[in-house]
């Protein structure tokens, strides 16, 4: 499971959520994703702990936390959605349908 932590400071780094998340149990993946265009962090990230049990006990007790001056938001990350594949596929739905009509 992926955890996703919301409204991250732009101060924090890799090295940081991975020690804050490593008091409830064994990191296996911090990932912090930065602008494309920018290389500026994002905002937010996602880390992977070997243990789900422990993914949620850090959920809980961080979300909500006052972590560098923002207060974390913290939940169980949502599965990634391609937004492009959905825009098309619903396009040409109905744009068959159109045509048969």
């Amino acid at each position: 499971m992926t955890i996703y932590i919301g409204n991250l400071s732009f101060q924090a780094t890799e090295e940081d959520l991975r020690e804050i998340f490593a008091e409830y149990g064994e990191v296996s993946r911090v990932s912090l994703p930065t602008d494309r265009e920018t290389g500026r962090k994002r905002g937010f990230a996602f880390v992977e702990m070997k243990d789900e049990a422990k993914e949620d006990v850090a959920i809980s007790e961080l979300d909500g936390a006052e972590w560098l001056g923002r207060e974390l938001k913290v939940n169980k990350a949502k599965p990634r959605e391609d937004s492009r594949g959905s825009r098309s596929g619903s396009a040409g739905v109905s744009g068959n349908s159109r045509q048969s009509l």
